[in-house]
């Protein structure tokens, strides 16, 4: 079994003022989404679904077409690309969307949008982070290990020293869970980053609290591993949602709010895999210079061919 890739790629990417899922941040102009499907094909996944929207659409598949129609997956066969798109119209038809809304509906929303071309496990990541080698190897030995399961899910936890910024305070979701290894919860913490003593802290936003936070906690960068099944659990999710919210300008479905109410109700289980990977990716035009210099020592290294493809 090859798992698919899902990836999200519908944002514009506001803050960073352009279509930041198609800057060429590598060598050869290289993508951070060509770094991702470059580390996944090695990881023996074999299709990928973008999530994109409508406007873009077009300009998306013929990059696609240019640029991967050589790659093979591990066992020789060709990798498999497919397009969905994200609206803001594509909800349920017994709710009327309010037509002041612009914001789009979130990630958990995206997701649904690939129910009808994901039949097997699969892994959903962010167009624009960079997530390493080994945290797709250990996604996709997660999503073989689970093929035929129901109401198993997983995400892939990075150490928070390993996603902080060198710019500033960051926004940080740290993973607990229990002695099983289970998610239990994910906080929150904003503004997080190495002070002048060395020490790390951050802005509980539960408590209000600026507290100390464990420079090894496991935290969440939306790398989120699941069965096939999650799709009906989270399209139930999505109508309660929606029946509370429909009205809403602002508010979003996120993948955190579904596995939670997962959680809560007793209809799934998150897995909390660690990843020894560094994340790292661009949210403000200033953070491009450094990311560009990452991927040009990576190469140095050897770790990627440069050109990728």
């Amino acid at each position: 079994m090859k798992p698919t890739l899902l990836v999200l790629a519908a944002g514009m990417g506001s803050r960073y003022g352009g279509l930041k899922q198609m800057d060429g941040l590598g060598p050869h102009e290289e993508t951070i989404i060509d770094y991702s499907i470059y580390d996944a094909v090695q990881a023996g996944f074999g299709k990928v679904v973008y999530i994109v929207r409508e406007y873009f659409l077009e300009q998306f598949k013929e990059t696609v077409a240019r640029k991967y129609s050589k790659v093979k997956c591990v066992d020789g066969s060709a990798l498999e690309f497919v397009f969905v798109t994200q609206e803001l119209t594509k909800i349920p038809a017994r709710f009327t969307l309010n037509p002041e809304r612009q914001k789009p509906w979130g990630t958990a929303h995206a997701v649904l949008m690939a129910k009808d071309v994901i039949n097997e496990p699969f892994v959903v990541i962010n167009g624009d982070d960079f997530y390493g080698k080994e945290s797709f190897l250990i996604a996709g030995d997660w999503c073989r290990a689970h093929e035929g399961s129901k109401g198993v899910y997983a995400i892939v936890g990075f150490e928070l020293d390993n996603t902080l910024s060198e710019s500033g305070g960051v926004s940080r979701g740290i993973c607990h869970y229990d002695a099983e290894g289970h998610l239990t919860d994910v906080v929150e913490h904003h503004n997080a980053m190495v002070e002048p003593d060395g020490v790390i802290r951050a802005d509980n936003s539960v408590t209000g609290e600026h507290v100390v936070v464990n420079a090894k906690d496991l935290c969440s960068m939306n790398m989120w591993c699941f069965t096939p099944d999650y799709f009906t659990g989270s399209e139930a999710i999505f109508e309660k949602f929606l029946e509370a919210n429909i009205g809403e300008l602002k508010k979003e479905f996120y993948i955190p709010y579904a596995i939670d109410c997962m959680i809560k109700d007793g209809s799934g289980k998150c897995d909390v895999l660690a990843t020894p990977s560094h994340w790292f990716g661009v949210t403000f035009k200033e953070d491009r210079p450094g990311v560009v210099a990452k991927f040009a020592e990576l190469v140095e290294e050897g770790i990627y061919p440069s050109p990728l493809y």
